[in-house]
């Protein structure tokens, strides 16, 4: 039976593989077809796609001659009904470190009940000379199957815009290191790695140096085993953490001075995947926000006093239409159509098409995923790129594609109406990107003033400014958690216990960190301006980026060779509106809520305020606005002094001292307006 079978593999011109032992044992490899026997060899220490350990793997080892594409896949008929994971790393065995990886993302599904495949290709640039350590884990599969591994064209290697160095860091051995943001409100990024009872923080302290503290965190809690957010939704000056499990999340929140941490794990069951902080109503407070994998997604609302109220998207009385099925992946939470609130993009997996959800106000939202034409099938994406890629106002969206082809699309804005998106993939970098990924970040990695994307095959995709992308490959690089850890303006990227630092350029730059008053203390929802020779720039702040990883919480803005910004402009979920002019470049502007008292150009005509200054009652004369649903008065520090009640559109201020406020009415639909008055 054996010669039969060994005459039948080289009959179809496979290769027989017997166990691989180890990685220092590895066979070498080049294109070609390969069977494997069974999976009994060295278990694969570190999972470069998914969780969990198999007991076993088989190594393989390819070392390219030249720059090849390079596909490796069980996605072949003869394996049908079988379920393979695979795992590509680079450097040498003993200090491997991820590079690529993959699951389900094969196309050939199983002829005996299911729908769905489970079997892996992953495609990622190789470069000469690299040896690249191929393993199959038997998490899954322990019996044979085969594999092919494919070189595609040549590739020509493009020059660096930012070069890396990498340091590890052998105290960041935490079991979930996913997550880079500030937590002692010195608007620095630390490193937060999460382990069953303890939360371990590397504080950064001088640039590129930290000083680590152990928290214990009793109670039983979930890992975020799929993903990780960050932000303070107590309000106390230090961030929080919500950790997404398959089976629920839980909520880490510090006390008053940061000194320790609870655990809230409500219980609820949730296949969590991306987790987020957002105002869902705008009260100034965080909410909790988690995609589900195969039911309509759920939230927390919390109230401001330690209370979060569990709430399922069209199933449970009063909640939010936020998805009405399952299979969702990723949420960015992202202002779309300009009008200061945030609506949500949520990529879907498997199937279904991905979904755009505008924020009308008053906790509707409405699917326009049809109207924006963003809907499209078949495409199975985990996360998406969103940000303004074409640096002309508003946010466009780059369908990033965890099995087949990228989608590439142009926000067209007209007038703060979100119609039509244009598919602009044809011609821009993306039709030829064959590299897939679960997890892409955007973000400007080369600070020269465009947004860059890092994803997949050991590349950035680098925006030129003229609607086209162009890799740039590194050895090793993934997708990790962003953050300047070294505080010299550039972005760095962490993988585990290692970090990338970028190597800086000439060109400028400038971070944003704020801190919100009468909106959420991290300003999340907050869209940052800066305006310049470039024209204008934005960023929107937002708790979880990609799939899986939390990144910086401070808005980074690359200047390419400008020395001078002409204006920042803040626009907090409140509708405060802060201005400053003329700041320095390299630095970082600390703003707080409400300190240059500005306010907002496109709302502050809807009403008028007379007399001002005034003394005892100021009449507001309305325009567009129809009906004055809610008023609010803020002091001069973006501190609310009062809810007052207008009857016949006048307001009693005769309780207020002396001094200048801001006046903000919202509509019956949400919409905020503000006005700045005097006291006498």
């Amino acid at each position: 039976m054996k010669k039969i079978t060994l005459l039948l593999i080289l009959l179809l011109g496979a290769k027989l593989s017997f166990a691989q032992n180890s990685c220092a044992g590895a066979t070498p490899i080049t294109a070609g077809t390969y069977v494997i026997d069974a999976v009994n060899g060295a278990q694969i220490t570190t999972s470069c796609f998914g969780t969990g350990l198999g007991t076993a793997a088989e190594w393989y080892a390819y070392t390219p001659t030249q720059n090849y594409s390079v596909t490796v896949t069980t996605d072949l008929q003869v394996n049908i009904c079988k379920d393979t994971r695979l795992h590509v790393y680079t450097g040498t065995c003993g200090n491997l470190t991820c590079f690529a990886g993959d699951d389900d993302s094969g196309v050939i599904s199983c002829n005996s009940g299911n729908t769905n495949s489970y079997l892996s290709t992953v495609t990622f640039s190789a470069v000469a000379g690299t040896t690249y350590y191929i393993a199959f884990d038997n998490k899954y599969q322990s019996t044979g199957f085969s594999f092919q591994l494919i070189q595609g064209a040549v590739v020509v290697p493009v020059p660096t815009p930012i070069s890396y160095t990498t340091q590890t860091i052998s105290t960041v051995n935490s079991a979930y290191n996913y997550c880079v943001v500030d937590m002692n409100n010195d608007k620095k990024d630390d490193i937060v790695g999460v382990s069953p009872n303890n939360l371990r923080i590397h504080f950064q302290s001088t640039p590129g140096n930290f000083t680590i503290s152990d928290f214990a965190i009793t109670g039983v809690s979930k890992m975020p085993y799929w993903s990780i957010a960050a932000g303070d939704c107590n309000k106390d000056g230090f961030n929080d953490l919500v950790l997404g499990a398959n089976d629920g999340l839980s909520v880490w929140r510090s006390n008053n001075t940061g000194t320790a941490y609870s655990n809230f794990t409500p219980g609820n069951y949730i296949f969590c995947q991306r987790t987020n902080f957002a105002d869902l109503n705008n009260d100034g407070n965080l909410d909790v926000f988690s995609c589900h994998d195969i039911a309509p997604n759920v939230y927390y609302l919390n109230n401001g006093a330690g209370t979060l109220t569990y709430y399922q998207s069209t199933v449970t009385p009063g909640a939010m239409s936020i998805g009405a099925i399952g299979g969702n992946y990723a949420t960015l939470w992202t202002d779309f159509d300009n009008d200061g609130d945030s609506d949500v993009f949520i990529s879907k997996c498997s199937g279904p098409a991905c979904e755009l959800h505008r924020n009308d106000g008053n906790g509707i939202f409405t699917d326009i995923s049809a109207a924006a034409q963003i809907n499209i099938t078949p495409i199975q994406t985990w996360s998406s790129a969103i940000a303004d890629f074409d640096n002309d106002g508003d946010m466009d969206i780059i369908i990033t594609a965890s099995s087949g082809t990228h989608k590439y699309f142009r926000n067209n804005l007209s007038n703060g109406t979100l119609g039509a998106f244009t598919n602009i993939t044809a011609g821009s970098g993306w039709d030829t990107n064959t590299s897939v990924n679960i997890d892409n970040v955007a973000y400007d990695f080369d600070n020269n003033g465009y947004v860059d994307v890092l994803g997949g095959g050991g590349k950035i995709m680098f925006n030129q400014g003229n609607g086209t992308f162009s890799p740039a490959n590194y050895s090793g690089i993934s997708v990790g958690a962003v953050g300047d850890l070294n505080n010299d303006g550039f972005l760095d990227i962490l993988n585990g216990s290692t970090v990338r630092y970028a190597v800086p350029n000439t060109n400028k730059w400038l971070k944003v960190a704020l801190n919100g008053i009468q909106s959420n203390s991290n300003g999340i929802g907050a869209r940052v301006e800066i305006y310049g020779t470039w024209g204008k720039q934005i960023r929107d702040i937002r708790s979880g980026e990609g799939f899986k990883y939390m990144s910086s919480l401070n808005a980074h803005f690359g200047l390419g060779q400008a020395t001078a910004i002409q204006q920042v402009i803040i626009r907090w979920p409140s509708g405060i509106v802060d201005t400053i002019t003329n700041p320095a470049v390299n630095q970082t502007l600390n703003i707080t809520e409400g300190a240059t008292l500005g306010l907002s150009e496109n709302n502050s005509n809807q009403f008028a305020l007379y007399p001002n200054p005034v003394k005892d009652f100021i009449n507001i004369q309305l325009k567009d606005i129809q009906e004055i649903a809610d008023a609010k008065v803020y002091d001069i520090n973006g501190r609310m002094v009062s809810n007052p009640k207008i009857s016949d559109n006048k307001l009693n201020v005769q309780e207020l001292t002396t001094g200048t406020y801001i006046l903000i009415l919202q509509d019956l639909s949400g919409n905020k307006f503000s006005q700045k008055f005097i006291k006498q």
